[in-house]
């Protein structure tokens, strides 16, 4: 019954519902790895998560989309272009994490949405209307907000998820090219192996920590020596496969089936929720101006979304040019 109900969905509704769930699941990866940042170093602790994640692909997504016909591909050499942008687009986000509180990290990156939107209209043709451009002015005031120019978010290491903020970007642009003949399965398989084959490269290289004793919690972060998790750790590693697995399957069918910007404004769900966990994980409390940013953005992606639903903005996400 459920499966008849998602496959009745129109192509923005299903990617809508991708992209939340996505969302939510990368929220709590974000702050589980900044959990874990003090102890492990981050290619050690993406390469056990993306292991865990290829293992979820293999076992759960794939016989569900058919099969081990998920790793036939046309288009390798896009998909490992593909594959080193989310993989520098993670790895720079993740070591801004160890070095800024959570809220300010997804704030900065919170650029990406509106770099999507503005590629989505140069690179692929997509159309945004007046009312689209003016919610994303609206967004991109508060982001401003949020990043407080002149203040301790610009400091160094808050042009670290601002670089992972246009790979990102990028990310979905390539998405979105080769969608249209790539499953959503296939994409995310791609990125798994990317994870694990740069991880394991930099764990050959740094993974002894002869290069570990740093001041930055950033370098620290990059270049600490491995070491075997404690056994109360083995659950989170477990929680960030998870989300990685499922996460990077539904992000992947969100943008492959509706348009960029469509799906962008939801992942701005992940700013209230990265408030959330900071508070209640990482004791880091907002004050008013953040807030103040956070319901600009927020109101701006609600209001986006809302303009989706209207019939008369249905017409560029039915276009034949972006479907298949």
């Amino acid at each position: 019954m459920r499966m008849m109900m998602f496959k009745n969905m129109s192509p923005a509704r299903l990617g809508a519902v991708s992209a939340l769930i996505a969302v939510s699941l990368f929220a709590i990866n974000d702050a589980t790895i900044k959990f874990l940042s003090g102890g492990y170093a981050l290619h050690e602790v993406v390469l056990i998560r993306s292991l865990i994640g290829f293992v979820i692909m293999v076992a759960i997504v794939a016989p569900m989309t058919g099969g081990f016909a998920i790793v036939r591909t046309r288009r390798l050499g896009m998909h490992l272009f593909r594959g080193l942008l989310v993989v520098s687009a993670n790895m720079l986000f993740f070591l801004g994490l160890a070095a800024m509180p959570l809220a300010e990290a997804v704030a900065i990156f919170f650029i990406s949405p509106l770099v999507i939107t503005l590629f989505s209209v140069i690179f692929l043709g997509e159309k945004v209307g007046p009312r689209r451009w003016g919610a994303i002015f609206v967004g991109f005031i508060g982001v401003l907000v949020m990043m407080r120019p002149g203040t301790e978010a610009f400091r160094l290491a808050s042009l670290l998820p601002l670089v992972a903020a246009v790979c990102y970007a990028g990310l979905h642009m390539m998405t979105r090219l080769i969608g249209r003949t790539e499953s959503a399965a296939t994409m995310a398989f791609y990125i798994q192996v990317a994870f694990i084959v740069v991880c394991v490269a930099m764990g050959l290289a740094v993974g002894d920590g002869r290069y570990g004793a740093q001041t930055d919690p950033s370098m620290e972060f990059l270049l600490r020596q491995w070491v075997w998790p404690d056994s109360a750790d083995i659950l989170l590693f477990l929680q960030l496969g998870f989300c990685t697995g499922i996460g990077g399957f539904l992000i992947s069918q969100a943008y492959r089936v509706a348009e960029a910007a469509v799906i962008a404004p939801l992942e701005y769900i992940a700013l209230p929720l990265s408030v959330l966990f900071g508070v209640l994980i990482f004791d880091e409390w907002p004050d008013a101006v953040s807030f103040i940013g956070m319901g600009l953005i927020v109101g701006s992606g609600l209001f986006t979304l809302w303009r989706e639903a209207q019939p008369e903005t249905q017409d560029p996400i039915q276009s034949p040019r972006v479907r298949r």
